[in-house]
């Protein structure tokens, strides 16, 4: 199967019908705190994998310090080291930059698969400045995982604000996967600190 006369890239091995997590993000670095939000997400949403999309990223963004995407993915799959997480390119390999477009590639490539987009809390906060949030938000349902620092700031954002009336319970966390977007939940749990800012901050001290 081709796009654009090419060859689509491989997804990772999946069944009709699983639910699948996406958590996209330069991942510059990787750090535990992707792998636990992963973990969170898996248990409490009851997924049968999450992705890793590992972005391109966006070098005037990331102000010169961002790592070659390579050497990313390599650190990704050393701190996922899971069974049910997989690391993937595929924006860099169908060329897309953009979570929207990225999102309705893959529902294409996947009709029947569920998927999920993952975020922390301090993602919410800045949601409404993503490119076609609201476009995002109805493509796919959305879990929020808490974030120190983000746990009652996050849920009360311009983004969290207009999705208010598509909040599900947490309670319902399990069903989120089967729920016609937009819909939301934001879990609750283990937290961490770290971030791949600060941990190019401290690495940029430490040099």
């Amino acid at each position: 199967m081709t796009q654009g006369g090419g060859i689509w890239p491989v997804l990772p091995t999946h069944g009709p019908g699983q639910r699948i997590g996406l958590l996209g993000g330069s991942f510059n670095p990787p750090h535990p705190g992707h792998r636990l939000i992963s973990e969170i997400a898996l248990k409490r949403l009851r997924l049968d994998a999450v992705w890793w999309l590992i972005t391109p990223g966006n070098p005037l963004k990331e102000k010169g310090n961002l790592k070659p995407l390579g050497e990313r993915i390599e650190q990704a799959r050393a701190i996922a080291a899971h069974p049910r997480i997989h690391v993937t390119a595929i924006e860099a390999d169908v060329g897309m930059s953009r979570t929207r477009d990225t999102l309705r590639y893959l529902r294409r490539r996947g009709p029947t698969l569920r998927f999920v987009w993952l975020m922390g809390a301090d993602n919410l906060s800045g949601f409404h400045r993503w490119h076609a949030w609201r476009e995002i938000a109805a493509l796919v349902p959305i879990a929020v995982i808490d974030r120190p620092g983000h746990t009652f700031h996050g849920p009360t954002g311009a983004a969290a604000t207009w999705l208010a009336p598509y909040r599900i319970k947490e309670s319902d966390a399990p069903v989120l996967p089967f729920c016609q977007p937009p819909a939301w939940v934001f879990l609750h749990g283990r937290r961490s600190s770290q971030s791949s800012t600060k941990l190019r901050t401290l690495s940029k001290e430490g040099s």
